[in-house]
Parts: structure tokens; C-alpha cells; sequence
């Protein structure tokens, strides 16, 4: 039985009791619980998108036709067709001097924006966009840290119909090109530099280089962050102040399909070149409604925060937020710096009410046994969301114990492919030990055994059996849609199939086992390497760990790395030890065969550890993508291993 860490109180008062309450008005329903809701909303697809339309009160100069065509079409079907809308238009709909994005940097800097006061930057830069020629359909890139200027360079872009693309600072040279080379943009936003743990960094150099090859570039639009004034070799650079202009037309919003370009993100490129993944603005929009105004309760009064890169879709989700009116808070710097307590105290500060974060940092503070709740006031604080990867029970246990005892903590999963998520939080329902809470409304989310049969309580694939708005539109210069097609429907065709570990139990929570195509599958019996995780992480001398499959004599053995705490060794008896433990926690059939030690694990950008890359190396193969991985250098430690060849 599942311990119960949180119960929801008020439960009329919560956007999603309202949303019930207006279903059962307009459809003569009686429903009462979310599993009831969900249910009507894979039933009802048209009434229920529509009435997400209808409540988040969705900008638009021209409603559409019909909601769906064919909800059974993947991929392909066209959502709300003959609508016009602009996504820009519905996150700068206040216009009044409450705060929209407060703005904090390691470096000290500060920055307030009211919500007039965005919607006169936006204005602004979209006159000077459109006065050297950038009409929709262009694409405009960001190379820039968390900043204020990001958000207003992406709203200016989606105003005027061209396609916002972003990477941050901290990718390599190949890695940002890699991206931009694919998608030709006409113009590049960028900052003179950045600070990360005390550091500064100079991002003008790599800029250099970056517009040597991008020859498509007709303007460099740099933004003095650093204050080093140092731009004036770049080609066809120019400081942000000066391009701007100060006496702009009125701000025209382009008038757009529903399903007109938004975003392009790209996928963490570990195994190849980076799929470029085109988003809808439509899609886009009312997916991130759903889930913030529906599924985190999100409203005006909100402060909402999450630690997060220009190049993470968790960004996107955030800016967001300005849909509602509510403040966002970026934040850009290190979230240890000047020291661990940093992004707590800086919660109590600026009064955050939503704290989003990865997993990984909530691991990093259990780890170090901070206690939150002893030095800052977190009064304010009543959501902390997680993601990135699975938040372990420990974890959960962490949040309860050392942050807030009366905290709704929502882990929620979904991913790049479609900006949004397949579960996360929900303000009626409670929250269990290591669960997610709920399957997203609108979302046909199943659990597939291996014969692609639909089940509860058991572990399976993650799948998708219908249409949902978010999905891509289709991925760049991917012109017969096979890239698209092999990417998510080569496995079950017609059927979105995700490539997570999952299990749904009858009551609709979910548990994620980490990528499904990291799965291990010693003697048939497949394993989650979440699970393997969460108990050696739990160990005190265990700083980090990797755990893959190996081909082994026509089967599959498991391989545990161990990065050990400083000054320690991995002897045989601590091996023993951690053997027992797993054996212990979860089955024999979990115990690695072989126990190594590692100076480091290799991480994404994105901080996804890279469990594919490390199974490569050990094959034989080569890294096609290097740049992708935040710490390529741990890479080595893998490499030509003794104690794998036999």
C-alpha cells in the first residue's frame, strides 16, 4: 500500500473542480473524480479540447471549423482547423503594472519587468525585426542565457510569425551548429557572456565561429549582459540597445493556423544529429494551458520559478505562464553559487509559490542534507514540481521531511518531443510515495507488454493510442515524414509510442523506470535502471552511478559504474554491500554481474544521464555526437575496461 504524503484541501476552490463542474453543466454529466474526467476526455475528444478552448479563454481573431478531424490519424491529424491566432498575442494579454518576469543573476544583477512594460519591449523589437526584412516563417535563434531579452526576442519572433529556435550558452561550438545549420536561420540573438559558479565566460568567441558557418545570418543582435562591450568585430553584429527601436508602429500580432510554426527544439543528439522537432504555436498554447491552469492550479496571484536553460523545454513551459498573468522568475547562474542554500534563499526572497526543478537537484540537496525548512521561510511556497528524470521515494521522502510537510510535489514527465507531459500533478488528488499523480487529461496513455497488449500494474512501454495537439508538426527538412515516423511510430504503427518504462495502476498514478530503450533485459526479465538507482544512491558512499546491459553469451549482463565519494575505494566488501542491498531492495534478477568504479558519469546538457552512450562504448561503437554531453570528458573512463572481457 502506497503511503500518502499529501491530501489536496479546498478542493472546490482548484481550477480542475471548476473544469468538472462546467463538463457537468454543459454535457448534463455527473462527474466527481478525476479518473471519471479523464476517462470523458479520451471519450469526448472534440467537447473536451473545445471546452479548454472555451476556459482558458484562448486569443484568437478567427475561430475554427472543426476541433479535430480525425483523432485516430497519427501522425497527421489537424487540430482546430481555420482558426487564426498568435501565441505572442495570448502571453502578452496584460497589459497592466503588476510584475511579469522578475529577473535574478549569479552575478548580482536584477531586473523587474511589468507586464506593460514587456508588451512595449515586445513592440519594439518586432518593429526592428520587420524593418530588416524578417516576415513569418523565418527562423530566429537564441544563443542566450536565461535573461529577460530571451523572453522578449522570442515573443517579438512569434508576434510576427517567424520560428523561435534557442540553445544555451554552455554548448559547444559543433553542438550549437549542429542545430542551427539544420534550420538556416536569418537572424541570431546573443549575450557578450554569462556567469556560472563565479566564472565568467565569454560567449563571443564561440560566436564567432558560430557565424562563420552560418551563412544564412543577416543580422547579430548581441545583448551586453557582461558589459564588455567587445562585439564590434562580429559580422553584422550589433548591440541589442541599438537595434531596438524607440519610436516602433503599433504592435501588429500575425494572424496564424493553429498548427503554424512555433518552436523548433531538438532532441539531446547522443546517437546522431540532433532531430529538429517543429512545435505548433496552437498546440503549444493550449497544451501548456491545460497543464498549468488545470493540472499546477496556476493563477494570476502566482510566482512561478523553474531552474532551467534557454535550451531545456522546461523554458518554454515556464514563459508560458505569462498566458495567466502570472510573475515567472529567471533565474541564470548556478544553483549552488555562492553556496547550496542559493536557490532556497533566493525562494524566500522573491516569494516563489511554484518551485520547478530536475530531480537531479532535489537528489543533490538530500545528498548534502540541507534543510530548507531551517533557513529559509517557505511560507509562500505551496507546488514544487520535478523532472528531468525519476524522482525516486527517497526523494519524496526528502521533500516532506527537510522541505515542507504541507507541499504539493508534483513529478511530472513528458518530455522534448512533445513540449509538455504525458503525467504530472494534479490539485484534487493526493500524493503517493514514488508516484506520479495522474495521466494527463486529453491523453490516451497506456502501458503496452510486449505483445502490445494494454495493461495495469505491470511494467510496459509508454504509449499513446490517440491524437493530442502538442505533437509535432513534423521534423525539419524531414520531407517524407520518415524520420518522424521511425522515431515514434516504427513500433506500434498508428500508435505514439514514447520510449519510457512505465507502469499505471488502477487508479491511474504512475510510476516511470527510466527510457525504455535503456531497459535492461537480463534472462528476458526487463528492469528499469531507475531502480537500480534509487537504491544505490541511497548509499552514503555512493556519489553517482550508470548502469547498462551488456551482450553477454547470447544473453544480457548488468554492469554497474560507481563513482564513489571522495577518498573512497570500491573494495570488495563495499561491492558486497551494495550487492545485498539490491538484492535485498528489489530481486536477484537486479544485481549486477559486475561492479566498477568511475572517476565520473556522463550527463547530458540537459542533466539525462547518458546510459546509451556508455553501452556504446562498451560495444565497440563510436560517440557520433559528443557535443551533446555536458561532461564529455567522462566518456574515457569507460573505455578499453579490463574487467569486460570476461
Amino acid at each position: 500500500m502506497k503511503k500518502i504524503l499529501w491530501k489536496p484541501k479546498n478542493l472546490n476552490k482548484t481550477n480542475m473542480m471548476q473544469f468538472i463542474n462546467l463538463i457537468n453543466s454543459s454535457y448534463e454529466e455527473n462527474i466527481s473524480t478525476y479518473e471519471e474526467l479523464h476517462k470523458w476526455s479520451i471519450n469526448n475528444t472534440e467537447y473536451f479540447w473545445a471546452q479548454i478552448w472555451q476556459y482558458c479563454e484562448i486569443i484568437h481573431s478567427k475561430k475554427y471549423s472543426e476541433v479535430v478531424d480525425n483523432v485516430n490519424k497519427m501522425p497527421g491529424a489537424q487540430w482546430f482547423k481555420g482558426s487564426r491566432l498568435n501565441f505572442s498575442e495570448n502571453l502578452l494579454r496584460y497589459r497592466d503594472n503588476k510584475p511579469a518576469i522578475l529577473f535574478k543573476g549569479e552575478n548580482g544583477s536584477k531586473k523587474v519587468l511589468t507586464y506593460n512594460e514587456l508588451f512595449e519591449e515586445v513592440e519594439k523589437l518586432a518593429y526592428s525585426l520587420r524593418q530588416i526584412g524578417i516576415k513569418k516563417g523565418d527562423r530566429i535563434v537564441g544563443f542566450l542565457p536565461n535573461i529577460p531579452e530571451t523572453v522578449i526576442a522570442m515573443l517579438a519572433t512569434s508576434a510576427i510569425g517567424a520560428v523561435w529556435s534557442s540553445c544555451s550558452p554552455d554548448f559547444g561550438i559543433k553542438g550549437v551548429l549542429d542545430r542551427f545549420l539544420q534550420i538556416k536561420p536569418a537572424a541570431i540573438f546573443s549575450a557578450d557572456g554569462y556567469q556560472y559558479n563565479g566564472k565568467h565566460y565569454d560567449s563571443l568567441k564561440k560566436l564567432t565561429s558560430i557565424i562563420s558557418k552560418l551563412k544564412s545570418v543577416k543580422k547579430v543582435i548581441i545583448v551586453n549582459y557582461m558589459n564588455t562591450g567587445d562585439y564590434i568585430n562580429i559580422r553584422d553584429g550589433v548591440s541589442y540597445d541599438d537595434f531596438i527601436s524607440v519610436n516602433p508602429s503599433p504592435l501588429y500580432f500575425e494572424q496564424l493556423p493553429f498548427n503554424h510554426p512555433l518552436y523548433i527544439m531538438y532532441s539531446s543528439g547522443t546517437t546522431g544529429l540532433p532531430k529538429s522537432i517543429v512545435h505548433s504555436a496552437g498546440g503549444t498554447l493550449i497544451q501548456h494551458l491545460k497543464e498549468l491552469v488545470l493540472h499546477c492550479n496556476i493563477r494570476r496571484d502566482d510566482c512561478v520559478f523553474y531552474y532551467t536553460t534557454c535550451g531545456w523545454m522546461m523554458w518554454n513551459w515556464l514563459v508560458s505562464c505569462l498566458s495567466i498573468g502570472s510573475k515567472i522568475v529567471l533565474y541564470d547562474g548556478s544553483p549552488s553559487y555562492p553556496n547550496e542554500n542559493n536557490l532556497w534563499t533566493i525562494s524566500e526572497e522573491l516569494g516563489f509559490t511554484i518551485f520547478g526543478t530536475s530531480a537531479k537537484y532535489i537528489d543533490f540537496c538530500r545528498m548534502l542534507d540541507l534543510k530548507p525548512s531551517e533557513f529559509s521561510n517557505l511560507s509562500e511556497l505551496r507546488m514544487i514540481l520535478s523532472t528531468g528524470s525519476t524522482l525516486v521515494e527517497e526523494n519524496y521522502d526528502y521533500v516532506y521531511n527537510n522541505v515542507k510537510n504541507d507541499i504539493h510535489l508534483g513529478s511530472i514527465s513528458g518530455g522534448t518531443d512533445i513540449i509538455s507531459c504525458f503525467a504530472l500533478s494534479n490539485p484534487i488528488l493526493p500524493v503517493q510515495r514514488g508516484e506520479l499523480q495522474c495521466i494527463g487529461l486529453g491523453m490516451d496513455v497506456h502501458s503496452y507488454d510486449d505483445s502490445g497488449k494494454s495493461v495495469l500494474d505491470k511494467k510496459g512501454e509508454l504509449v499513446c493510442k490517440s491524437a493530442f495537439p502538442s505533437m509535432p508538426i513534423n521534423f525539419w527538412n524531414d520531407i517524407d515524414g520518415v524520420k518522424y515516423q521511425s522515431a515514434y511510430f516504427s513500433k506500434y504503427p498508428g500508435i505514439w509510442n514514447h520510449g519510457d518504462f512505465i507502469r499505471i495502476n488502477n487508479k491511474g498514478s504512475v510510476k516511470i523506470y527510466g527510457r525504455s530503450d535503456a531497459t535492461l533485459n537480463p534472462g528476458g526479465v526487463r528492469i528499469g535502471t531507475a531502480e537500480i538507482y534509487r537504491v544505490v544512491e541511497s548509499m552514503t558512499d555512493i556519489e553517482d552511478s550508470i548502469v547498462i546491459g551488456q551482450d553477454w553469451n547470447g544473453d544480457q549482463r548488468i554492469i554497474l559504474f560507481i563513482k564513489m565519494k571522495p577518498e573512497i575505494i570500491l573494495n570488495s566488501d563495499k561491492k558486497k554491500k551494495i550487492r545485498d542491498h539490491i538484492k535485498n531492495s528489489c530481486t536477484p534478477r537486479h544485481v549486477p554481474e559486475k561492479i566498477i568504479q568511475v572517476k565520473g558519469i556522463p550527463y547530458t546538457i540537459n542533466g539525462k544521464k547518458v546510459e546509451l552512450s556508455v553501452k556504446n562504448i562498451i560495444d565497440g561503437k563510436n560517440i557520433e555526437n559528443i557535443n551533446a554531453i555536458h561532461n564529455p570528458h567522462t566518456l574515457k573512463y569507460f573505455k578499453d575496461l579490463e574487467e569486460l572481457k570476461y
